[in-house]
């Protein structure tokens, strides 16, 4: 680094955004000279980069289902390729806005501090246009941005030390602020300027559900593929980067095989959510099989990359269990219970986010007790 960013050069007020553009994607060259120190060739950068190539299927599936649906919607006649580059001229605007912004506010809160930029928002700004409508408002993302980065995060301190995952308070704060730009048929296509067919609804499968039960689906299965199979692979309405559950097994595969995610977390909140939705299965309180719930809305989305985040989820492997089980089941609940809104797993993972440290703390003071007991014994 030039010597007039270095502490007592002229520019010293910007290292902090110079050293985050040289360290982007080589590693420091400063290393320790004595001691001894733990040593790992995975650092923050790699955990970062591995979770967002994980989720790289997720928004390239998106990206075309972006012009399949319009596509759907219009009747007009697209190929694969076609299909696929106006869902990608589509979403790009989403990724520019969140990161300009996002990254725009982290530079900043790290001048101030006078602390290194860390690679946190790297994974935060690629989440966030995939868990979106594809036609919101910029201006609208641009804000509930700008709310989830500074309050749900820089003012606890910035990476790391977040309760809530940025992603989702993006989501959170478009919801309850803007809810007509988050519900509605015509909200998870793209159809600015454009006319529909007779009869066409882009009503996502849950939204079909909870007006009219498992009838519902099986009345619109024929002529929107809302069966089983279409809801797996993708082809549905619904945010960018939700809708293929094969895309997103794809991103689980790779933050499992390389440790970044935890299993026991993914797991328990599969085995949460079908635990109360088959008890609302067989006490007739549903209509719906408990296992649709896996690939209908956010649920496969949040529960692989959401759920998982390392810094807002459980740490203790006990804890993992409880916190993962925990959403499932509030999620199941809310999809359920609460007519008015049709998703869940949103505030499932914010509401889990919100016990994690309590979960820990219950877990380790039990542990503690014990080992206290035998000891004494």
């Amino acid at each position: 680094m030039n010597k007039i960013f270095e502490k007592g050069g002229k520019l010293y007020w910007l290292h902090s955004t110079i050293d985050a553009f040289e360290t982007f994607l080589a590693v420091p060259g400063t290393v320790a000279k004595k001691g001894a120190h733990v040593r790992d060739a995975v650092d923050l950068k790699r955990i970062m980069i591995i979770a967002v190539i994980s989720a790289v299927p997720a928004a390239i599936f998106g990206m075309w289902n972006v012009g399949f649906q319009h596509s759907l919607a219009t009747g007009l006649d697209m190929n694969i390729w076609q299909e696929f580059w106006f869902g990608f001229w589509k979403v790009l605007p989403l990724f520019v806005v969140s990161y300009v912004v996002g990254l725009a506010i982290e530079f900043a809160s790290s001048q101030i501090r006078g602390e290194e930029v860390n690679e946190g928002y790297l994974v935060s700004g690629f989440f966030i246009p995939l868990i979106v409508p594809v036609d919101v408002p910029l201006w609208m993302l641009a804000v509930a941005v700008a709310f989830a980065v500074i309050f749900g995060k820089e003012v606890f301190g910035g990476t790391g030390m977040n309760i809530w995952n940025p992603a989702l308070l993006t989501r959170a704060f478009l919801f309850f602020s803007y809810p007509s730009k988050m519900s509605g048929s015509e909200t998870w296509i793209s159809l600015k300027g454009a006319e529909t067919v007779d009869g066409f609804t882009g009503a996502t499968p849950l939204a079909i559900t909870a007006d009219g039960g498992m009838d519902g689906l099986i009345n619109t299965t024929a002529q929107y593929g809302t069966d089983f199979w279409t809801m797996f692979w993708g082809g549905i309405p619904g945010s960018v980067g939700e809708t293929s559950v094969i895309a997103i097994l794809l991103g689980a595969a790779i933050l499992l095989w390389t440790g970044v995610a935890s299993w026991k977390i993914m797991v328990s909140e599969v085995v949460g959510l079908l635990c109360v939705a088959g008890l609302a299965n067989v006490a007739g309180l549903s209509d719906i099989p408990c296992f649709y719930h896996l690939v209908m809305g956010g649920f496969a989305f949040g529960a692989v990359f959401m759920a998982t985040d390392p810094v807002t989820s459980a740490q203790t492997e006990t804890g993992k269990w409880i916190y993962g089980f925990l959403i499932g089941a509030l999620c199941a609940v809310i999809r359920l219970f609460n007519p008015g809104y049709a998703e869940g797993m949103m505030l499932a993972i914010l509401l889990g986010n919100t016990f994690a440290p309590l979960i820990d703390h219950c877990v380790t003071s039990i542990h503690t007790g014990r080992r206290n007991k035998i000891a004494k014994a």
